[in-house]
């Protein structure tokens, strides 16, 4: 079951993004941004705990689970240190991933172009 829920909640997602790119001016910047701020409202709420518990990866590899993370790292860097611990530990759990993305970005600059000739 709960394959059928992470395909129906990541689809749907999906769905909605492609729905707004194509129904609206918003750029996939635009809709980018509006999913972290929507899932950091969700996690600084504890509503997508509930959803990850439910849906498992269908909710954990989504752009939405970013800004849930954020969220989690910044309110226990409140805990331990107070305000100033929410910058500390802001990307705590995002730091493997933006690596990463780092990583894969310098590796793809280095690739050389390859023209296509028509």
């Amino acid at each position: 079951m709960i394959y059928l829920n992470a395909f129906i909640f990541a689809g749907g997602v999906c769905l909605v993004g492609e729905l707004l790119y194509l129904h609206t001016k918003m750029t996939p910047g635009h809709i980018t941004t509006l999913f972290v701020i929507i899932g950091t409202i969700l996690g600084g709420i504890g509503v997508y705990d509930i959803l990850i518990e439910v849906c498992g990866g269908g909710a954990t590899s989504l752009i939405l689970n970013f800004g849930n993370l954020l969220v989690k790292g910044g309110l226990e860097g409140a805990k331990i240190q107070g305000i100033f611990g929410i910058f500390q530990y802001l990307f705590k759990y995002v730091s493997t991933t933006l690596g990463y993305v780092i990583f894969l970005s310098i590796l793809i600059t280095l690739l050389p172009r390859v023209k296509i000739i028509k």
